[in-house]
């Protein structure tokens, strides 16, 4: 219920303040369980992509932003339940399993589960290559991939910014992608590079970033 209310009152916001232009919310599966794989500009990624897909899609935030006293805990805590985000341990030497743990379970349950596969923002702008966890759920779950490109979000929040400032950003959701022939083969490295590569690609062509440590 808090995810709807608040969907309802952030959608429009960001909608009127950063003016985003959204291309292919179709090709977002309307049933069973996907993963959004993006490029990765800004903090404020993690809300535009939810905000302005088709469904909810969930992704994972430091366990620390659910658990705050007081009014600025209660906010921050109902600010990302909104958005769906999930909570997870990042200290912790289980931390990297907790992930993919949480993620499965999303993905079992037939949602949707967004993910960065560079494990981290660009500071340049450009793409790095791809972490093969993306793979891995994508294989273990046997579930499409849907890749995205983001782009305008580092305007609006740079790496290092403490505040958003208004700027358009685009949105750009690509036809999803399946590997019904890496099926079964969630353990073998060669089959997870591959379909990450493949995942990358796409990204890269949507976002039209230009390619780094390739």
């Amino acid at each position: 219920m808090v995810y709807l209310i608040s969907r309802l009152i952030l959608r429009p916001l960001f909608l009127l303040v950063f003016r985003p232009r959204v291309v292919g919310r179709e090709n977002v599966p309307a049933t069973g369980a996907f993963i959004i794989a993006s490029n990765h500009l800004s903090f404020i990624d993690s809300m535009a992509i939810p905000l302005m897909a088709p469904r909810r899609v969930g992704y994972l935030a430091k366990a620390e932003y659910f658990t705050g006293s007081g009014i600025k805990g209660w906010f921050t805590k109902t600010w990302f339940t909104a958005l769906g985000a999930l909570p997870v341990e990042r200290q912790t030497h289980r931390a990297a399993q907790q992930a993919l743990d949480t993620a499965m379970t999303v993905l079992r349950a037939g949602g949707g589960f967004g993910i960065y596969p560079e494990g981290t923002r660009s500071r340049d702008g450009r793409l790095a290559r791809g972490k093969t966890g993306v793979a891995w759920l994508a294989l273990t779950a046997d579930c499409p991939v849907v890749p995205v490109g983001i782009t305008g979000t580092d305007r609006i929040q740079p790496v290092g910014a403490r505040w958003p400032r208004p700027h358009r950003f685009t949105v750009v959701f690509g036809k999803p992608l399946t590997f019904s022939e890496h099926r079964g083969k969630a353990g073998s490295n060669r089959a997870r590079r591959e379909v990450t590569d493949t995942i990358m690609e796409a990204i890269a062509e949507l976002s039209g970033q230009e390619k780094a440590g390739w």
